[in-house]
C-alpha cells in the first residue's frame, strides 16, 4: 500500500496578488482567518523568511499538534515541511500564488507521507479526496468571502 499521497488543487481568487498573499502569509492569525483548519499557531522561531510554527490543526473532526518548517517566497506564497506525529503525518506544502487579470490562482501541492498503517487503509479516499473539498471549504472559500468584492 502507498505510503505517501499527493494532494494537488488549484483556485482562483478574484483579488489583487499582494491581498491573498499578505493574508496566506499571515499564520499567526489563521485562526481568525480560518478557523475551521487552524486552532492555534505560534511562530516560534523567524529567522528573515523563514520560519519555525507550532501549530494545532482541526482535521477530520481532531486537534492535533504541527511542528512547520516554513520559508515565505515574498510576493509568491510558501512551502513548508510539515511533521504531525500525533496524526502520524509528514509532509511538504507549497502554496504559490501567481496573478491573472482576473485575479489570483493559489496552486497548492501537499505530498503527505502517512507514517501509521492503520491511516493507510484509509487514506487514499479519506485524505485524498477529503482533505482538498475541506481545505477548499474552510481557506479557499474564506478567502474569498474577505477579499472577492
Amino acid at each position: 500500500m502507498k505510503e505517501e499521497i499527493t494532494l494537488h488543487a488549484k483556485w482562483l481568487i478574484k483579488a489583487p496578488l499582494t491581498e491573498v498573499f499578505n493574508i496566506i502569509t499571515d499564520f499567526e492569525k489563521w485562526p481568525e482567518y480560518f478557523p475551521k483548519v487552524a486552532e492555534s499557531i505560534q511562530v516560534i522561531r523567524h529567522g528573515g523568511n523563514n520560519l519555525e510554527i507550532d501549530a494545532t490543526v482541526k482535521s477530520f473532526g481532531q486537534k492535533f499538534p504541527v511542528k512547520m518548517k516554513t520559508r515565505i517566497l515574498p510576493g509568491k506564497g510558501f512551502i513548508s515541511d510539515n511533521e504531525s506525529p500525533k496524526f502520524g503525518t509528514s509532509g511538504h506544502e507549497e502554496l504559490l500564488l501567481s496573478e491573472r487579470p482576473e485575479g489570483t490562482v493559489i496552486d497548492y501541492t501537499y505530498q503527505v507521507a502517512i507514517h501509521k498503517r492503520w491511516l493507510r487503509i484509509v487514506a487514499q479516499p479519506l485524505i485524498g479526496w477529503f482533505s482538498m473539498k475541506y481545505w477548499q471549504k474552510a481557506v479557499i472559500d474564506e478567502l474569498r468571502k474577505r477579499l472577492e468584492r
